[in-house]
């Protein structure tokens, strides 16, 4: 597995406690068989009126197009269980997210496609934000061995999850990937399941 120490990338936005899954990626949209194409729903609902006009909204607007690294607010990711949601964000681009706090299954989910999760303090959330507004074009270097987000002029100390952090860094964030590389995929279940015919 891809070892993940660090992710580098311009920075976009998003504001607001408790978004939640669906506003992430609105029900309609999950009736896919593949996770490809999600991204362009991302915010949907939160960047398009009815009539498919554009609303004010981070992800319309032109000098965030390719940004990587998602700042957001407290309990992002609440809701459902979805893993629609990660999905939809990394392939509308985004590789790693900063803030206040996350919602346990969407920072589960998004630890289990390599996309790092990372927390930090509201006044730094808040002057990060400020800074990508400032500064659209500018990269923020996010260190998950040394815990440290840098940008600009600025450093600040992030919180990870001890088994997520180590996850990342051993290169071992995705465990069926790994069972398979270590030749463990004869895994027979049916000693495992209560419903199993005698």
């Amino acid at each position: 597995m891809k070892k993940i120490t660090d992710k580098n990338g311009r920075g976009i936005y998003v504001e607001g406690n408790d978004i939640d899954t669906d506003q992430i990626i609105p029900a309609r949209f999950m009736k896919c068989v593949t996770f490809d194409g999600l991204g362009q729903y991302a915010f949907y609902d939160a960047r398009f009126s009815e009539d498919e006009s554009s609303k004010e909204h981070s992800f319309n607007k032109k000098q965030y197009e390719g940004a990587e690294i998602l700042v957001v607010n407290e309990n992002f990711g609440c809701g459902s269980s979805r893993e629609h949601a990660p999905q939809a964000l990394m392939r509308w681009g985004i590789k790693a997210l900063i803030g206040e706090s996350f919602a346990e299954i969407f920072a589960g989910n998004c630890i289990s496609n390599g996309i790092p999760v990372v927390r930090a303090q509201k006044s730094d959330i808040e002057n990060l934000i400020t800074f990508i507004k400032e500064s659209p074009a500018a990269e923020l270097r996010i260190d998950l061995v040394n815990n440290t987000v840098d940008y600009g002029d600025f450093r600040i100390e992030i919180i990870q999850q001890v088994g997520h952090r180590k996850s990342l860094i051993d290169g071992v964030w995705d465990t069926l990937t790994e069972m398979l590389d270590h030749g463990d995929a004869t895994i027979d279940l049916r000693e495992h399941l209560p419903y199993k015919a005698s």
